[in-house]
């Protein structure tokens, strides 16, 4: 798509490379930019820049925080005896945004795919295992997709976790073999926390 301006034409070409989104979304949105005043699209081209430059990853579960620690591992109120592990940040967000669980996270950035040569040490495992050992984990609930991929991860996982005597359990099947955490509804979502199984040896 092409306009009068080039410097449409690469707000263009940029803001279409967001997921779907294409070439005449895009080109609204940077109309729409045009429209607003110069402080405010200052504000939002600002916004992204600390979005890249400043975001971190959480030290203790490795979920995106603005500090050391993110706002529900510094939270006093959530349980800390208990540990969901995700996939990836998305799942965090979506399982938080069910308001059905109080606990803490593991993000483990990914999962065991040997096609694709990824092992337990590619990902954040060790990191989980060093935090049970500390001994305050009491429980485990492993939040993993349908997969092959999430279901070796949850069978490797959970084999190691029983070794240390801690509680091992899964989200109840209302998530659809293959589906992706971040896409289930809410409540689906919050009945699988609620109605999670445990896995037992």
């Amino acid at each position: 798509m092409s306009t009068s301006s080039n410097l449409i034409n690469k707000a263009v070409e940029q803001l279409s490379k967001f997921p779907g989104i294409g070439q005449k979304s895009a080109l609204r949105m940077a109309l729409y930019l045009l429209k607003k005043s110069e402080s405010e699209t200052v504000e939002l081209s600002q916004a992204l820049i600390n979005l890249r430059t400043e975001i971190k990853f959480c030290q203790q579960c490795f979920n995106l925080s603005d500090g050391e620690l993110c706002n529900v591992c510094a939270s006093p109120s959530k349980d800390a005896t208990l540990v969901c592990v995700v996939k990836d940040f998305q799942d965090v967000i979506a399982i938080e945004n069910t308001g059905q669980y109080n606990g803490h996270f593991h993000v483990l950035g990914g999962l065991i795919s040997p096609v694709d040569g990824i092992g337990p040490s590619d990902i954040k495992i060790p990191e989980l295992l060093n935090r049970v050992s500390k001994g305050e984990i009491t429980e485990a609930i492993l939040a993993l997709s349908s997969t092959l991929e999430g279901d070796t991860t949850e069978f490797y996982i959970a084999k190691k976790l029983r070794e240390m005597n801690i509680k091992v359990s899964t989200l109840s099947k209302g998530i659809a073999v293959g589906g992706e955490l971040e896409y289930a509804d809410e409540m689906t979502l919050a009945r699988s926390i609620r109605n999670r199984t445990s896995l037992g040896s």
